[in-house]
């Protein structure tokens, strides 16, 4: 390999030189399996490299590439916490609401706090000084409407998702599915 080839792999992956590649952040659109809408977050230093790779993996399993927008407004950017539900009750979680928390909702003993992305960093401080353990906190896209899936469905999109996720420089994927949990036990052990 020669020395040149060599030094400017060193600039570029020090963060010197003129030929330095910015990384981005692109939001791919596209439909899984069953209809289900995805939006595809990925950080890159190659647009057309990930294009490629989102498109491949989408098309290998049953999906399309959608437009810019397309799937978006099915989506709304939330605040979401994650409080374990065994271990406390809607009453505890009140301090929520009072930091601007807009809905908690319990499901499978877990406790989900939505707010607004602004307000997540309340809603956490106030339940910390409640004494409350979070398990999680961060700000999603979660999904307006939910698409029903059928077994078929559902195992290729979880395939689909995990081939996504699969690639360097996708982030996350979000999707509209609902599916019933005996359904993923089953596909997924």
């Amino acid at each position: 390999m020669p020395k040149d080839n060599i030094e400017r792999a060193i600039a570029k992956g020090t963060g010197e030189g003129v030929d330095v590649d910015q990384i981005q952040t692109v939001v791919y659109e596209g439909y899984g399996p069953g209809g289900v809408a995805l939006l595809i977050e990925a950080l890159t230093d190659n647009r057309n490299r990930t294009g490629a790779d989102v498109r491949h993996a989408l098309v290998k399993h049953g999906g399309s590439l959608g437009e810019p927008g397309s799937v978006s407004y099915l989506f709304d950017k939330s605040g979401v916490v994650v409080v374990d539900g065994s271990r406390y009750d809607e009453d505890d979680l009140m301090v929520a609401i009072d930091a601007g928390a807009q809905d908690i909702s319990l499901d499978d003993d877990v406790f989900e706090i939505v707010c607004a992305p602004a307000d997540l960093t309340a809603v956490r401080a106030a339940l910390a000084e409640a004494e409350v353990q979070i398990e999680s906190a961060d700000v999603t896209q979660r999904p307006k409407v939910r698409v029903p899936l059928e077994e078929a469905d559902a195992a290729r999109l979880l395939a689909l998702i995990d081939a996504l996720e699969e690639s360097d420089d996708v982030n996350e994927v979000h999707a509209n599915f609902d599916v019933d949990a005996d359904v993923l036990q089953r596909i997924a052990g």
